[in-house]
């Protein structure tokens, strides 16, 4: 039955992913790509639109996956899935914060925790860049590189450090995405 199969794969990936949603990145990509839930071309599409809308990417995959899958029901089940490890855990650390983070042990796992998380964020961001600058044709063969990504990536970079540099503090990340969204239609839309 598909939203039981929503529920455990949504909750799996709730409950062993650390380091929100970049970090979940890859694991969401091998669970619905590897069960024909989503195509690649689909699921890059898809982080694109999670960072323009509002919630977080892990939670508004599941939503999209489950609404796809088994319709409304399908969405509850598969956020239901995503949301129930953190909200567990969250409650219980919020209940047990002070005492928790004095014990070695927690410290040390911690600490080994971080190394995997930024591993699986560097893993997403690579990902992200591979997939952005290869043109792909209809049966997703390598056609070459595609540069307009790579200079709309690079004049991006320079609005928003050039920002940050002249007013001294960071662009806000909404305006960012409206204009890559608008440079995004000047560049690939006509």
């Amino acid at each position: 039955m598909i939203y039981l199969e929503l529920f455990y794969v949504f909750l799996s990936i709730g409950l062993f992913t650390f380091g929100g949603g970049y970090a979940m990145v890859p694991i969401l990509k091998t669970e619905v790509i590897s069960r024909g839930w989503m195509s690649e071309a689909l699921f890059i599409d898809f982080i694109s639109i999670s960072e323009a809308t509002p919630g977080p990417l892990a939670l508004n995959m599941a939503t999209f996956v489950g609404m796809e899958l088994g319709g409304v029901p399908g969405a509850l089940v598969a956020s239901l899935g995503m949301m129930l490890p953190s909200l567990v855990i969250i409650t219980l650390i919020a209940a047990l914060f002070t005492k928790m983070m004095e014990q070695p042990l927690v410290k040390a796992a911690l600490s080994g925790i971080k190394p995997v998380v930024i591993a699986l964020i560097a893993t997403t961001v690579l990902f992200l860049l591979w997939n952005m600058v290869i043109i792909r044709g209809e049966t997703d063969a390598v056609n070459g590189l595609d540069i307009r990504h790579l200079v709309l990536l690079a004049d991006l970079g320079a609005i928003y450090f050039g920002y940050k540099y002249l007013k001294k503090k960071p662009l806000h990340p909404m305006v960012l995405i409206i204009i890559a969204a608008l440079s995004g239609i000047l560049v690939f839309g006509f």
